[in-house]
């Protein structure tokens, strides 16, 4: 494969590597994103640069994370002696944000992610939330269709829930295969996530929230009253003002807070788990 900065390059499938070719895609995403001078920007996965030879141009400090060695050495080539640039070769799971020596809601997110990490790398971020202005990812459009789901649609469940608790989701615009090379066997679509500065609804406890939002939808064709069972009396249940007849994917992140805030975290028989 040759980018359009004539460099030789086998998309490997172990990075689910799929670049960003289309001209008029990438405009449309630079333009979204509309970077300043003075931005903070960080691009996750930028590849062979299609992202980045707009955001170089802003001015803005602009730090990568690229894992694949060639494509790292081909990028420090290109733009490492720019003004502001700086490349991280390195796994961005396991990548600690504190080098970036960002200040709080600075950061501004991009990357095409790839289609095996990409809830990973979104729920990694929300741990560093306070640090980030917004995200603007391109991503499978399914996933983005589960993270800016509403109640009652067929792709609501906890995805959605967890990163409407910490963000506003904006669904900006789907992307066609075509755009991509190689092809990828799916469509693709460019969400924008915004970190509340402060959360409009606020659990008690996150762990809490975590455990109903995801006992709920293990058993998301039960009713309320049966798929939480494991967790809370039906007597607890029916003290809120809930129809607990209804099935999880009708229950709004207000109400999945009102039930969380009655749990008792050391009497729940399951071990909470990480974001």
């Amino acid at each position: 494969m040759v980018s359009n900065n004539g460099m030789k390059h086998r998309a490997r499938k172990r990075f689910g590597q799929n670049f960003l070719h289309d001209r008029g895609i990438i405009e449309r995403i630079i333009q979204s994103i509309r970077p300043q001078a003075g931005d903070h920007l960080l691009e996750i996965g930028p590849g062979q640069g299609a992202l980045t030879e707009y955001l170089i141009t802003a001015n803005a400090k602009l730090d990568c994370v690229e894992l694949d060695r060639d494509l790292a050495k081909f990028l420090d080539k290109l733009y490492g002696s720019k003004p502001g640039f700086t490349l991280y070769q390195e796994d961005i799971l396991k990548f600690d944000l504190a080098k970036l020596e960002a200040d709080e809601h600075s950061l501004r997110v991009i990357g095409n992610l790839p289609y095996n990490i990409s809830t990973p790398v979104l729920f990694y971020l929300l741990k560093n939330c306070a640090l980030i202005r917004d995200m603007t990812f391109m991503l499978q459009l399914e996933v983005v269709q589960r993270i800016a789901a509403q109640v009652g649609e067929k792709n609501y469940g906890r995805l959605g829930l967890m990163l409407q608790y910490f963000c506003t989701v904006e669904h900006l615009f789907n992307v066609p295969a075509s755009a991509f090379s190689p092809q990828p066997k799916v469509s693709s679509a460019v969400v924008r996530l915004t970190p509340h500065v402060k959360l409009p609804l606020q659990a008690r406890s996150l762990e809490n929230l975590q455990i109903v939002i995801r006992t709920a939808f293990s058993a998301r064709r039960k009713t309320l009253k049966n798929s939480l069972k494991s967790i809370i009396s039906e007597q607890a249940l029916k003290a809120l003002p809930l129809d607990i007849s209804l099935r999880p994917e009708n229950l709004s992140l207000a109400d999945y807070i009102l039930i969380s805030d009655v749990l008792i975290s050391d009497t729940l028989p399951i071990t909470p788990r990480a974001l």
